[in-house]
This record gives C-alpha cells, sequence and structure tokens, in this order.
C-alpha cells in the first residue's frame, strides 16, 4: 500500500487525495528540503502570475480543440501537497474570458522559490467534473471516467460515518478589541458529536440560538491575540438521512421570509410556472427541484454570489451551494411548502483524511407529513445522482447549523447573522475575514456501514 506524507502549514497529514495523485512513489533524496503549503501556494501563483504576464492577462492552457484564457480566482489550500521529494500538486479555481469558472489541477517539481509547473489539466467546468480520481489495484491514484463513477466516487456514502472533524482557524492581527462568533456543532437524530478538544484564543462562552436551538462560541478577543489559531475537535458519527416525519404546526414557522428570502412577486411566478400541473406539495417541490438544477449554473465569481440572497439567485442563475438552496427555499415557500436551510460540511468519500473544500449547505422542505432532504448544488453536478438527492442526505455530512436570520445575546452589530459557518469576526463594530480550514480523519478507512 502507498502512503505519501504531506504538510500543511502547521501540521503534518497522512494519506490525503492529493497527496496520492501522482501514483508513483519517487526514489527517496535525502537533500530534499522541507515543503509546507505556504511553498507550494507560492509556486503557483508565482507560475500563474509569470504565465499571465506573457499571455496578455491571461493563462492559456489548451482544451479541447481550442484554449482556454483563464484569471486566477483562488487556491485550494485544503488539496496542495507534496507529493514526495521536490514533487507537488495543486488545485485552483480560474474564470475564463468568456465568464466560466473552471477548475485547474497542476503538477509541479522542484524546491521552494524554484518550482516548475510539469502538467495542466482541466479538472471541471462549473462544479462538473470531466473525470475523478480512484485507486486502482496498486493504491495508485488514477484519473476515473464520471459515467462509470460508483456513487462512493461520487461524493455519497450510505448508512453511518464515523469521523474526526478539525475546525481550525487563525485571527488575523487586530488594531483593536473585537468579538467573534463561530458554530459549535451539536448532536441530533441523524449525528451525535463529541468535543474531544478546543484551543481558543481570548475569552470565551457558549451561546444557544433561542429559534433555532444552535449552540454558538463567543469570543471576546484583545489586539494581543491577533494572529492565534483556533481549534475545535470533534468526534462525529454521522447517518444517512432520508424523508423523516415533522410535526406540522413546527414546520409552518418555516413558510416566514428571511432577509435574504424574502417574499417576492417575481420568485412566486416563477415557481407557479414551475410546478404548473402539478398535483400535491411532493410534486410540486419536484418540479422546483428541477427547475433550480435546469436553471442555475454552479459558479463561484463576481459579485452577489455565495450570500444565500434567493433574489439575486433568481435573476442571475448562477451562484454556489447557498444559492441553489436558498432559491429553492425561496420558490418552495412561495406555493406554501415550508422549507429550511442548514450548514456545515461535505465529508469527501473518495479518501480518508485531509481537507474539506470550506463549507457546504443543503435544505429540506415539508410535505405529505415528512421532512425531505434535498441537496440541488451536487445533484447538478452529477446528473446520474439527481433522484438520490431528492430525499436523501448522506452518511458523510457533518451540520454545524441551521436556519438563517440568528439572532444572538450578544450579537453583532450588523444584527442577526445571515448564517453561521465560518468565524464571524468583528473588529471595532466591522467585520474582517477569518483565514478557517476544515480537517477531517474517516475512523474507518473506505467510510460508510
Amino acid at each position: 500500500m502507498l502512503v505519501f506524507t504531506f504538510r500543511t502549514g502547521r501540521d503534518t497529514a497522512v494519506g490525503a487525495l492529493a497527496a496520492l495523485l501522482l501514483g508513483l512513489v519517487p526514489p527517496p533524496a535525502a537533500a530534499a528540503p522541507p515543503i509546507v503549503t505556504g511553498d507550494i501556494k507560492a509556486g503557483i501563483e508565482a507560475h500563474i502570475a509569470a504565465e499571465t504576464a506573457q499571455g496578455g492577462g491571461y493563462l492559456t492552457v489548451p482544451f479541447g480543440d481550442g484554449e482556454l484564457k483563464l484569471n486566477l480566482v483562488r487556491v485550494h489550500v485544503e488539496y496542495l501537497a507534496s507529493l514526495g521529494p521536490r514533487r507537488h500538486f495543486a488545485c485552483v479555481d480560474m474564470v475564463s474570458s468568456d465568464g466560466e469558472f473552471y477548475d485547474i489541477d497542476f503538477f509541479l517539481e522542484g524546491d521552494p522559490g524554484a518550482m516548475t509547473v510539469t502538467e495542466t489539466t482541466v479538472h471541471k467546468l462549473n462544479g462538473r467534473p470531466y473525470y475523478l480520481w480512484q485507486q486502482d489495484q496498486d493504491k495508485h491514484w488514477v484519473r476515473a471516467p464520471v459515467d462509470e463513477a460508483s456513487r462512493e466516487l461520487l461524493g455519497v456514502l450510505g448508512g453511518t460515518d464515523v469521523f474526526e472533524f478539525r475546525y481550525q482557524a487563525t485571527l488575523p492581527e487586530l488594531a483593536a478589541d473585537a468579538r467573534c462568533w463561530l458554530p459549535l456543532a451539536g448532536s441530533d437524530a441523524f449525528q451525535t458529536v463529541t468535543v474531544t478538544s478546543m484551543s481558543l484564543p481570548g475569552e470565551h462562552r457558549v451561546l444557544t440560538d433561542p429559534a433555532y436551538g444552535n449552540r454558538l462560541l463567543y469570543l471576546e478577543l484583545t489586539p494581543t491575540d491577533g494572529g492565534k489559531p483556533l481549534e475545535i475537535v470533534y468526534a462525529v458519527e454521522r447517518r444517512e438521512k432520508g424523508a423523516y416525519a415533522g410535526d406540522p404546526d413546527e414546520a409552518r414557522r418555516y413558510l416566514q421570509p428571511e432577509a435574504l428570502v424574502p417574499a417576492d412577486a417575481t420568485i412566486r411566478a416563477v415557481a407557479e410556472q414551475a410546478a404548473a400541473g402539478r398535483q400535491g406539495d411532493l410534486m410540486r417541490a419536484r418540479a422546483l427541484y428541477d427547475h433550480v438544477m435546469d436553471q442555475m449554473r454552479y459558479m463561484k465569481f463576481g459579485e452577489g454570489w455565495g450570500q444565500g440572497d434567493a433574489v439575486y439567485a433568481c435573476n442571475a442563475l448562477y451562484g454556489n451551494c447557498t444559492d441553489y438552496h436558498s432559491y429553492f427555499i425561496g420558490l418552495a415557500r412561495a406555493l406554501g411548502i415550508p422549507a429550511r436551510f442548514a450548514i456545515g460540511a461535505a465529508i469527501p468519500s473518495e479518501r480518508d483524511d485531509g481537507g474539506t473544500d470550506g463549507y457546504h449547505c443543503w435544505a429540506e422542505f415539508y410535505a405529505e407529513g415528512k421532512w425531505w432532504p434535498v441537496d440541488i448544488s451536487e445533484a447538478d453536478k452529477f446528473s446520474a445522482l439527481s433522484m438520490y438527492y431528492f430525499g436523501h442526505h448522506p452518511a458523510n455530512r457533518f451540520e454545524f447549523t441551521r436556519g438563517r436570520d440568528l439572532v444572538l445575546d450578544p450579537g453583532p452589530a450588523a444584527g442577526p447573522i445571515n448564517f453561521l459557518a465560518y468565524p464571524l469576526l468583528e473588529v471595532a463594530g466591522r467585520v474582517q475575514p477569518v483565514r478557517t480550514l476544515f480537517l477531517f480523519s474517516r475512523a474507518t478507512p473506505g467510510g460508510g456501514s
């Protein structure tokens, strides 16, 4: 069995997909300098910058019968890996000159400050992959065609998944006293959660959101806490979710509008047209699900996406998982179908440790006395799973919080929190970004049971 070791910014992890992608074990090189993700990030960013300067403002990548003209959007820090001495992997998001969103894989060789790219491939277009990665009989990672992939390779684990989850973040430098709110995940009917350790700067206490019962951590910070890391480590057992019974009186509260999912005449008209001729809430919800999947494009570029703004999504018809599901929730409520939002992380199914691609969100709607789980953005990436994701969430999920417009005491100066996955840091009344990383390690290799 092949095992590669790669270094993150502070820690060492074993067995991550990115650290196995090359497929061949290189011979040892005693003189190779140590590599951390910062070196690889600097290397790929330097390559892209140089190629962009030479290419008239674009990185040019051959594709099909032509070529793509691309600009960098972000480097996937969670997938950067050293494959061995002087061999590295990077995955980046880029946008083309015609506004399409591509995921590009790079292989690099060399030492810190002197890395060169040896291979460049187009992995995804607007979230839809052209190939997947899977292990062959020799435990090498090789490209696999999407149309022959199993559900596990497409991201779905059934039964039960058991894993350790590390919620890590690093505070920026603080010019003044600050406050920070972050989720503190808990147990419910579909996940059993134990906090095994916490390392937090400043003074902290636990808050409870009265509307939805979310638990959150509230930190009071001073400038001396600037630059410090924080970490929460969880032991999680998560069970696959199908339709489950719900109370109709409790469900009706999820017909109420929210700041970014308002009662909107345009959304109502779209919902009525999409569900025309369908009988019953379950059939009408399926029509709305299909409409969102058919009309939306998974793109994380430009302004406005990622806020879960249903009106924006209705007009722009692109965005990420928050936009897909906020649009669906707005459509459902417009037809009198209760629907609600939750956010957390999707745990990769094709590998047993490493990083996740940031947060992920999903939704549920109420019909025929049951809550029905949906994950429309994932269904849009893999059409073979469109039936599964109408009524199921796989076991490889971890929910942080549910609901929108979270009201807390004390709460942010800006008012209710739109949704909470990453830390919300407020310095002198202004929100500042916090670098965040999610890592996991599966207790049972192969996942699912």
